[in-house]
């Protein structure tokens, strides 16, 4: 009996598909990074290539042994673990400082490049509800989720970009971050109203789960947030390393878990509970740091992975019909964020350069965008055959940003260009490190 289940167990096929899929992601970044393109790139079409867009094309069997049916739910698990330490590394990370100086052209761009893209995204998504809305989903909020789908920005990269290219302290640079942060906190907003207005049942019970997260984040803001404050200073002096890690990890869980009690995914809850611990503490820090060498390169892997086998790129092959829409999503992403960010930035006083660069940056989606599709994916908004297109989409705006940036502002900063540092250092990279390379 304990040898047949011992033979019956997922763990030998785990041993085997999480090495392999954590040495093949970093394998990918690598080889991108040759080419001046953030390990995202390399990270998101390892994935797709372990899925039935490639490996599952050309050899079946293989993939199937590395990627058992028994396997899959763990190996999910474990990437949405890696995903909730990421999300409050993103939240941690997520320095609302760098408004001040740049508030009015933060506040125009971010807006301008989520406003667009909504609009545009709204307008395709109506042309697209006969073909790719699953059976049984409302016309609302498959609208509302491709409109939220196309207006995302990843702040983490964008973040990344910046410092490998020593942009950070220009002009250009610290714009960016301040419109990417606005930008992040509006469109985490925006989904967190989709999610609930896509899981309630009625009217009323999408009152009910907005309602229960505005209470939420007035608890976290007016008592969870003096209470970190207070326990982190105490920490400083009296905690160790690993025991700050264990109350910081098990807040986030906690967090996740009361948002995704409320009906707005626990994705969410991270991403508030990060937003909410104090920043440059050093303590806190260290035990960030140790999170983020466990999470980024272990487990987010695994997420990468969990998306891929849900991308099969034959559906695109098989009609032309789905490769018309997926040029027109493309060139609606990018027209969205590019320029609707590059618009807003002339009219709030950049220059025509400067401004197409910052709307370069803004068109950046990373891995924020596949956070976002594979909630779409879980709550049925969206079929794989979409969730195909989108992915295809985030992975190429991704890509084009550092040549387009090269292309736009050189390969250095411009003369002169160096940004004032405000009252308080906002300019200069913070403390806290984004998260990693991946984001």
């Amino acid at each position: 009996m304990v040898i047949a289940a011992a033979a019956s167990s997922p763990l030998p096929h785990l041993l085997i598909a999480i090495p392999v899929v954590i040495l093949a992601s970093g394998l990918g970044a690598w080889a991108v990074r040759r080419f001046g393109q953030p390990a995202v790139v390399g990270e998101i079409a390892v994935g797709i290539c372990l899925g039935p867009s490639l490996l599952g094309l050309v050899w079946p069997d293989m993939q199937h042994r590395l990627f058992p049916a028994d396997v899959l739910p763990f190996v999910g698990a474990l990437g949405d673990l890696g995903l909730l330490a990421f999300m409050f590394l993103v939240g941690l990370a997520l320095n609302l400082g760098l408004l001040r100086g740049h508030s009015r052209t933060a506040v125009a761009v971010s807006q301008m490049s989520i406003a667009l893209p909504l609009v545009l995204g709204a307008a395709l998504a109506l042309g697209m509800y006969g073909t790719f809305a699953p059976a049984g989903v409302d016309k609302l909020p498959f609208v509302l989720f491709v409109a939220v789908s196309m207006s995302i920005t990843a702040f983490p990269v964008l973040a990344r970009i910046l410092t490998e290219r020593d942009l950070y302290r220009t002009r250009t640079g610290a714009v960016a971050m301040a419109c990417a942060a606005v930008d992040d906190v509006t469109a985490w907003c925006l989904l967190a109203v989709v999610v609930a207005v896509t899981g309630s049942s009625s009217p009323a019970a999408a009152l009910v789960t907005v309602g229960l997260s505005v209470a939420y984040m007035v608890f976290m803001l007016y008592v969870v947030r003096p209470l970190l404050v207070r326990w982190v200073a105490r920490a400083e002096r009296k905690w160790s390393d690993g025991a700050v890690l264990v109350v910081l990890f098990s807040g986030l869980c906690l967090s996740a878990l009361a948002t995704e009690e409320i009906g707005v995914h626990a994705l969410f809850g991270a991403f508030v509970f990060g937003t909410m611990v104090p920043r440059d503490h050093p303590v806190v820090e260290r035990a960030a740091a140790r999170l983020q060498a466990v999470a980024v390169p272990i487990l987010l892997p695994l997420f990468f992975v969990s998306t891929g086998l849900k991308t099969d790129l034959a559906l695109l092959v098989r009609s032309g019909e789905q490769w018309l829409w997926g040029l027109a999503v493309m060139a609606l992403a990018v027209i969205g964020k590019w320029g609707g960010g590059s618009v807003a930035a002339r009219l709030a006083g950049q220059r025509w350069r400067e401004s197409l660069a910052i709307g370069v940056l803004m068109n950046c989606r990373g891995l924020t965008e596949l956070v976002v599709l594979n909630i779409g994916l879980s709550l049925g908004v969206i079929g794989t055959d979409l969730f195909t297109i989108l992915v295809v989409m985030a992975l190429a705006t991704t890509a084009m940003t550092g040549p387009l940036l090269t292309r736009i502002l050189g390969a250095r900063p411009e003369p002169g260009a160096e940004a004032a540092p405000a009252a308080d250092g906002a300019a200069r990279p913070a403390r806290s490190k984004e998260p990693a390379e991946t984001a």
